[in-house]
């Protein structure tokens, strides 16, 4: 992992956040290309945040594009250097408790642990630990026993981002969600969960998780003179600052073709005839999951304006490559490349 090569606080505060609900393989590429694009502070600071966002694109979670971005600028307004400790780089946009303390250890050396989900599963198993993780008295425990590790590690001529770093590997490669390697294991002598149960992936608990919502989206590919009609999603918000076709969701007792032309009325004013489906994408969010059905459109009437939209504009198909869109559309994207 090219991020344990370095000690350069930028790049490892970059990969942090890129680790976040992102698996490492997937992470690599977008890291190197990230830091090919940005190589410093103060070349992020500099850039468009458009330019961030397709540098993001299809890495997910995008607030988190958005929030480097605005931490760069605290950055440089502030000396251009990242705080050293984990406390003042909280204070900096989009990192938590989490990254500030992975940040501090790694980079500056500060004596303070890491609890991601992969230290967490490592501490619950040792410790046996059999209350829900998502319960507070359960973190705290969770988070003595690591400040107690850290410690130990330290008096023993460790680093804290040594200690860190292997304890994160150790949960992500051994000590696995639904495949505990115990033979390859370090800590299977210590482990209390080894000793005790059959199973030792039953640790750590978990509450049963509620049913994901499901909606229908009708979106447009709304054509005119040659070109096509793309918005922009409100900088704050879910998927703040991408590109997508227009459109919204399907209400109670309507088709999916009266959806497609009442979004169009609603958010920019305009008329549209809907003609014939184009594509339906299934895709799934954190907290809910979509089905995208696009349509192709045509423009029949109506001045446009921004309703709802941060911005809309008619590109012809071959600029469309230049802008960053949400996963779902990137598909409908390929489809229109294809045809």
């Amino acid at each position: 992992m090219p991020w344990r090569e370095t000690r350069d606080p930028y790049r490892i505060w970059v990969s942090e956040i890129l680790l976040q609900q992102t698996q490492v393989a997937t992470v690599e590429p977008y890291y190197r290309r990230f830091i090919k694009l940005f190589p410093t502070v103060h070349a992020l600071a500099q850039a468009p945040l458009d330019q961030v966002l397709k540098a993001w694109e299809g890495c997910g979670y995008y607030a988190r594009a958005r929030n480097l971005h605005k931490a760069a600028k605290q950055i440089v307004n502030q000396g251009g250097k990242l705080p050293k400790s984990s406390a003042e780089l909280k204070k900096l946009a989009g990192i938590g408790p989490y990254s500030s303390a992975a940040i501090a250890s790694i980079a500056f050396g500060e004596a303070v642990p890491v609890l991601d989900g992969n230290v967490e599963r490592v501490l619950a198993r040792v410790t046996g630990e059999e209350g829900f993780i998502t319960e507070r008295d359960v973190h705290a425990r969770l988070r003595s026993t690591a400040e107690a590790w850290m410690q130990a590690a330290v008096k023993s001529g460790h680093t804290p981002g040594e200690l860190n770093e292997s304890l994160m590997e150790l949960g992500a490669l051994v000590c696995k969600p639904r495949e505990a390697l115990c033979g390859e294991c370090p800590l299977k002598k210590a482990c209390a969960a080894r000793r005790t149960l059959e199973d030792v992936t039953v640790l750590p608990r978990k509450p049963e998780k509620p049913r994901i919502p499901h909606y229908d989206i009708g979106a447009a590919i709304v054509r005119k003179s040659g070109r096509i009609l793309i918005t922009k999603r409100p900088e704050r918000g879910m998927l703040g600052g991408l590109w997508e076709f227009p459109g919204g969701k399907l209400e109670r007792g309507e088709t999916l073709e009266e959806c497609v032309r009442r979004e169009m009325r609603e958010e920019l004013a305009i008329d549209v005839a809907v003609g014939e489906l184009l594509i339906s994408v299934k895709h799934a969010y954190t907290h809910f999951k979509i089905t995208l059905h696009c349509f192709e459109c045509k423009h029949t009437g109506g001045e446009l304006q921004l309703i709802h939209a941060a911005d809309a504009k008619w590109v012809r198909p071959a600029e469309l490559a230049n802008y960053a869109f949400p996963k779902a559309d990137r598909v409908v994207l390929d489809i229109l490349n294809e045809s």
